[in-house]
C-alpha cells in the first residue's frame, strides 16, 4: 500500500496548519517534522504551542541540515573515512559550489571525491565541516557503503516523516527523498513549486528538478505508484480573495489554478477597493496614504519594506510592489517567458495580499491589461479633493 505522499500547497492554503494537524495524529510513535529554515522551524513550534499549548513528546522539529547532519553523517560517518573515526563533524552553509577551486593559472577546477576526501566534503581536515551542498551526496554514498543502514535507522527512528517547503530541496537531496520512499515509513511532502525563493544548493545532480520541480521528480525518477502526488487538498488559499488568486495562477499555467476558500470567517469582510492595480509612479503617494499598503521590492527593502523573497510566508491586507524590468514586460505581454526566479518571487509577492495588490508601472492609457484594472488620480481644484479612477 502506497505510505507516500505529496501534496501541492496553494499559497495561503493553510499548509504547515495542515501538516501539525496530520502530525497530531501519530498517537504513539515518533513523527519528525522538518523543514529548510530557521524561521520555518520556528513558526512551526509556535503553532504547535498554539493549538495544542505543548509539543508532544513523541514529536521532533529540526531543520533539514540539522537532520541531515545527527541522522545521516553522523551515525555512520567512520564508513566513509577511517580518519572520521570518533571526531565530531560540524556543519558549513554555503550558497555557492564548494568543490571548487581556483588554479595559479586562474582557471577554475573541481576537486575529486577520491583523491581529496576531504576537501571533496569538508572545509579542511582539520575544522572538519561538511558543505551543505555535498552533505546529501556524502549520506548518499555513504548508505550505499552500508546496504542501506543509514536510510533503515532513520526509518526505525521516525515511522512518520512530515517535510515541510519540500520545493526547496534539490540535487542528492531528491536521492534521499527517494531512498525514503522504499522504507516503511509514511512520508507526507508539504510544499508549493511556485515559492521556490531558496534553494538548498545548486546542483549537478538532478538539475532539471531543481525549480521545485518534485511531482516530475517522482514521476520520472522513482517507482511508479511510491507516492501519491495531491493537487487537491491544499489547492484553495485562506489568504487571497478571487482576483489575487486569478493573476497570480497565470504565472505558473503549468499547475492547477487557485482558488479562494469559501471560509466564512476567512470571507467575512467588507473592505472597499479589491483586486490587482497598475499604480503610476506620480500615483504612488496618494495611493500608499490612502490604502497603507506593505512596500514589497526585489531587494534593498528597508523594513518595515521587505524584499520578495523575505516576505514568504508572511500576510499583509494589501501590498505596492516594485517590479523589475522583466516583471514590467510579463505585464505587459503574458507569454513574456520569466526566468524561474523572477517568476517565484513576483508570485510570492503578489500572494502576500488579502485585499488587493498594487504594482508601480508607468502604463500608457491605452494599453490593456487582462486581470489587472488601472489607479489615477485627478485634483480638481475647485472641490480641494482627489477623485480616484479605476478604469
Amino acid at each position: 500500500m502506497n505510505n507516500n505522499k505529496l501534496i501541492i500547497a496553494a499559497a495561503g492554503s493553510g499548509k504547515t496548519t495542515y501538516l501539525i494537524e496530520q502530525a497530531l495524529k501519530v498517537k504513539e510513535e515518533n513523527a519528525l517534522i522538518t523543514t529548510y529554515t530557521e524561521a520555518n522551524e520556528e513558526e512551526i513550534r509556535k503553532k504547535f504551542i498554539e493549538k495544542k499549548g505543548y509539543i508532544p513528546r513523541n514529536i521532533t522539529i529540526q531543520t533539514w541540515f540539522s537532520f541531515l547532519l545527527q541522522h545521516g553523517v553522523r551515525p555512520y560517518q567512520s564508513e566513509m573515512n577511517d580518519e572520521l573515526h570518533e571526531r565530531k563533524i560540524g556543519f558549513h552553509l554555503t550558497d555557492q559550489l564548494s568543490i571548487t577551486h581556483k588554479g595559479s593559472n586562474g582557471k577554475t577546477y573541481s576537486y575529486g571525491e577520491k583523491k581529496h576526501f576531504f576537501r571533496f566534503y569538508f572545509t579542511s581536515k582539520k575544522d572538519l565541516k561538511i558543505h551543505s551542498d555535498q552533505i546529501s551526496k556524502f549520506i548518499v554514498e555513504c548508505d550505499k557503503k552500508v546496504d542501506g543502514g543509514v536510510i533503515n535507522r532513520i526509518s526505525r527512528i521516525y515511522p512518520h516523516i512530515f517535510i515541510d517547503e519540500v520545493q526547496d530541496l534539490a540535487g542528492w537531496e531528491l536521492e534521499i527523498l527517494k531512498l525514503l520512499f522504499n522504507t516503511p515509513s509514511n512520508i507526507l511532502l508539504v510544499g508549493d513549486p511556485r515559492q521556490v525563493t531558496y534553494l538548498t544548493h545548486h546542483p549537478k545532480k538532478y538539475p532539471k528538478y531543481k525549480d521545485g520541480k518534485i511531482d516530475e521528480f517522482i514521476n520520472d525518477k522513482c517507482k511508479k505508484d511510491i507516492c501519491e502526488i495531491d493537487t487537491k487538498t491544499l489547492s484553495k488559499s485562506h489568504r487571497n480573495n478571487k482576483y489575487i488568486c486569478d493573476f497570480s495562477s497565470k504565472l505558473f499555467q503549468e499547475y492547477e489554478p487557485c482558488q479562494p476558500c469559501e471560509c466564512k470567517k476567512c470571507r467575512d469582510y467588507s473592505v472597499d477597493r479589491e483586486g490587482v492595480f497598475l499604480v503610476k509612479k506620480e500615483d504612488v503617494q496618494k495611493y500608499c496614504e490612502k490604502f497603507s499598503p506593505t512596500i514589497l521590492r526585489w531587494d534593498r527593502a528597508i523594513f518595515p519594506e521587505w524584499n520578495y523573497g523575505k516576505s514568504k510566508g508572511l500576510t499583509f491586507d494589501r501590498v505596492l510592489i516594485y517590479p523589475t524590468d522583466p516583471i514590467k514586460k510579463w505585464l505587459k505581454n503574458n507569454n513574456k517567458t520569466l526566468e524561474p526566479s523572477s517568476r517565484c518571487k513576483f508570485y510570492v509577492a503578489i500572494t502576500r495580499a488579502k485585499y488587493s495588490v498594487g504594482i508601480v508601472y508607468d502604463y500608457n492609457d491605452a494599453d490593456e491589461f487582462e486581470g489587472v484594472k488601472k489607479y489615477s488620480t485627478n485634483v480638481h481644484v475647485k472641490k480641494q479633493e482627489v477623485l480616484e479612477k479605476w478604469i
